[in-house]
């Protein structure tokens, strides 16, 4: 989402009387590459662009076949295989072994289709959301690039421009939607192969720390360079300006109004004062966090356990799979900028459903689930 809105932000400066663009979106990934689908790059008629595709080794070709599609204002499929030892292939001996689908659409402010302005409309969703691309269509190249943001069967159907396909699309939209992963469905129309990418785009993860000690700043700072939303619970009296200029909201610790807190939500308990803590915990569990991290020692959780156990908050399982204690994996941190580095990196291991182990003990793609 951090890219997306880079993008949304570049491209709302564009004064189309001047200037013209097109956007690079990899529709399709098959073996290795540095970017997966769904990656984006915002490319300006001047050659300026705003996001990207790969690691650099595409940008290149990429922002030449963006301009391309300006000046034909029609949208191109194109493939770079990365495995082939052709000499002449884009990529070739960079070691990432893959092949990759990129679309390029050319984009004007008043098309209803316009994929920038149909993403603008849900960045700050709090739901898993569904945007459909034709990134395959020979026949009709003027269906090419079309996307639609899914908001219900019914406008699905209504609105995409394959109408013998809308009904037999649904089904895979719904699928995406329980896995939370995006695809690239195939679909044969007589002689015709159509490819439509399925984006799953999920809500900006939101990190909700309580307390207001020196070490949140380090974690503000690492979360806001990963684009996440980060809140602070705190006594307000004692907030200091840099506080107001580095978190998303501030929320007074005193006042009935938290942050409205769902399963794309990451709390860190780090007041460093045990009542408080326990109390924090007591309001976090009857929430929908995915996330719930103590900063502490392992006797110092155990002994918040037990303590609401005495109070009658006994744990479920469910409970105890979303609690942390210590936070954070097993890295060495000792100051507070590795400590906050080791609760990021397992806050989004335990998002992705992964361990936290080092890649070179995984088997398959580094990608996959």
């Amino acid at each position: 989402m951090k890219e997306i809105k880079s993008i949304i932000k570049a491209y709302n400066t564009i004064d189309f009387a001047e200037t013209k663009a097109a956007l690079a979106t990899i529709a399709r990934v098959e073996g290795s590459s540095y970017r997966r689908a769904g990656a984006r790059m915002l490319v300006l008629d001047n050659g300026s662009y705003t996001g990207g595709i790969s690691g650099g080794c595409l940008e290149g070709d990429a922002l030449r076949r963006a301009q391309k599609a300006i000046l034909q204002n029609q949208s191109s499929l194109v493939t770079y295989d990365t495995t082939q030892d052709d000499a002449h292939q884009v990529g070739v001996g960079l070691g990432c072994n893959g092949i990759i689908d990129v679309l390029f659409t050319p984009l004007h402010p008043q098309d209803p289709h316009n994929p920038v302005n149909l993403l603008s409309k849900i960045t700050r969703t709090r739901i898993p959301r569904v945007v459909v691309t034709i990134t395959e269509c020979p026949e009709q190249p003027l269906a090419l690039g079309r996307t639609i943001v899914y908001e219900d069967e019914l406008q699905f159907i209504q609105l995409f421009p394959i109408r013998e396909l809308a009904d037999p699309i649904l089904p895979e939209i719904k699928n995406c939607l329980r896995t939370r992963a995006s695809e690239t469905i195939s679909f044969n129309i007589g002689h015709q192969k159509i490819k439509i990418f399925i984006e799953v785009i999920l809500p900006v993860t939101q990190l909700v720390l309580y307390g207001g000690g020196h070490d949140i700043y380090p974690l503000i700072r690492m979360a806001g360079e990963l684009g996440w939303d980060v809140s602070v619970v705190t006594n307000i009296q004692k907030v200091t300006k840099h506080l107001y200029a580095e978190t998303t909201r501030i929320f007074d610790s005193k006042n009935e109004e938290q942050p409205v807190i769902d399963d794309f939500t990451a709390l860190v308990l780090m007041t460093h004062d045990y009542r408080k803590d326990l109390y924090n915990l007591k309001r976090s569990l009857s929430t929908e966090a995915k996330y719930i991290g103590l900063l502490g020692s392992r006797k110092r959780g155990e002994q918040m356990f037990d303590d609401l156990l005495k109070e009658g908050f006994p744990l479920s399982d469910s409970d105890l799979n979303r609690l942390f204690t210590p936070s954070g994996l097993d890295i060495g941190a000792g100051t507070p900028e590795e400590i906050a580095l080791s609760i990021l990196a397992e806050i989004k291991s335990d998002f992705a459903g992964r361990t936290g182990m080092s890649l070179r003990f995984r088997n398959g793609s580094i990608y996959g689930n």
